[in-house]
C-alpha cells in the first residue's frame, strides 16, 4: 500500500466513523450512578462507568473528540494524500534520468509523505507499521 493509500483508507475510516456518530455539541455530563458520561446530539449518550478523576478525563476526551474533529482531521489527511501524490508526479518529471534521487526525494526529501498523518492514518487504520 502506497502512502497515499494507507492515508486514503484512514480518511475513508474516519469518515464512516464521524458521518454514524451523532451530531455535535457533545459535552462531559455530571456524576451519575455509574460516572461521567458524555452528552451527545439527539438525546444519546456514553457513561464512562468510573465515578473518579479518570471518568471525568475520559469523558472530556469523549466530548473533544466529537465528529466535527474527525471530519477536520479526515480532510487533513486528504490533503497530505494529495500533497504526497503532486510529490510523486513531480518527481517523475524532475528526476526523469536519476531514479535514486527520485526516490530519495519521496523518502527523505520534501517529496516525502507527512510522517504525523502517517502516524495518525496508521492509528486510525489500528496498524503501527
Amino acid at each position: 500500500m502506497t502512502p497515499a493509500d494507507t492515508l486514503r483508507a484512514a480518511v475513508d475510516r474516519l469518515r464512516e466513523l464521524a458521518d454514524a456518530a451523532p451530531e455535535p455539541p457533545w459535552t462531559e455530563d455530571g456524576v451519575g450512578d455509574i460516572g461521567f458520561g458524555v452528552a451527545m446530539g439527539g438525546g444519546r449518550g456514553v457513561d464512562t462507568g468510573d465515578d473518579g478523576p479518570d471518568g471525568r478525563a475520559v469523558a472530556q476526551y469523549i466530548a473533544a473528540m466529537h465528529p466535527g474533529v474527525g471530519n477536520a482531521l479526515a480532510a487533513w489527511l486528504e490533503a497530505a494524500a494529495r500533497y504526497y501524490e503532486a510529490g510523486v508526479t513531480a518527481a517523475a518529471d524532475v528526476f526523469r534520468d536519476d531514479p535514486a534521487g527520485r526516490d530519495r526525494f519521496l523518502t527523505t526529501g520534501p517529496g516525502a509523505p507527512s510522517p504525523h498523518a502517517i502516524a495518525v492514518a496508521r492509528q486510525i487504520l489500528g496498524s503501527t507499521a
